[in-house]
């Protein structure tokens, strides 16, 4: 099979690709800076463009089998840049044919199934305030992938650490099950590499932690 994978040359997209490559799918990764990308690999195929480049986005996109999302913003971020990316994603998508999309999301992006207590309040208020462009491209790109008639999965993520993988992965929902509130990037990346063949999350927004 082939992947796309954006947000390839950042912490969890490094883990992905390295993933995918040891699960022999072949890779194309999609970069805004590719020297970040270190990886050398004859099944991997690295594309240069921002993701203002609607053009670049349908050419990665063309005859892959199902698109990767691992792109987040920065608390530097200004406006909108990865809901603007991710509507010319979908847009190729339709255009080609591609039905699996897995993204990365925070519990900002809020899920009917959700009762969040304080403590994920507490989070998101803080995302919010102090970093409000963020939290608004956050929503918006979540929105825009729900409203999609992708087999889409968001794969949403409190805090991040660099632990080792274990695989021990839990999925919730807040308020629903006892909810932790960290996961190593490593078990992120294989989380989401393993949606790509798995339908059970399909159309659904689990929380994922260690």
């Amino acid at each position: 099979m082939k992947i796309a994978v954006f947000g390839s040359s950042g912490n969890v997209g490094k883990f992905l690709v390295e993933q995918a490559l040891a699960e022999q799918y072949d890779v194309i990764a999609y970069a805004r800076n590719p020297s970040k990308l270190t990886i050398k690999h004859d099944r991997l195929t690295i594309m240069q463009g921002e993701l203002s480049n609607e053009a670049m986005i349908e050419r990665t996109i063309t005859g892959v089998d199902a698109v990767i999302s691992v792109m987040g913003p920065s608390g530097k971020s200004r406006g909108t840049p990865i809901t603007q990316g991710m509507k010319y994603m979908i847009a190729a998508m339709n255009k080609h044919g591609v039905r699996r999309l897995i993204a990365l999301s925070t519990a900002s992006s809020k899920d009917p199934n959700d009762k969040p207590g304080i403590k994920i309040k507490t989070m998101i208020t803080f995302v919010k305030t102090t970093s409000p462009d963020a939290y608004a491209d956050i929503v918006s790109w979540s929105e825009v992938i729900r409203a999609s008639n992708l087999d889409w999965t968001l794969v949403r993520v409190l805090l991040l650490n660099d632990t080792p993988k274990t695989g021990n992965i839990k999925t919730r929902y807040p308020g629903r099950n006892e909810l932790g509130t960290q996961i190593s990037r490593a078990d992120l990346a294989d989380f989401m590499l393993k949606q790509v063949k798995d339908t059970k999350y399909i159309r659904q927004a689990p929380i994922i932690t260690n």
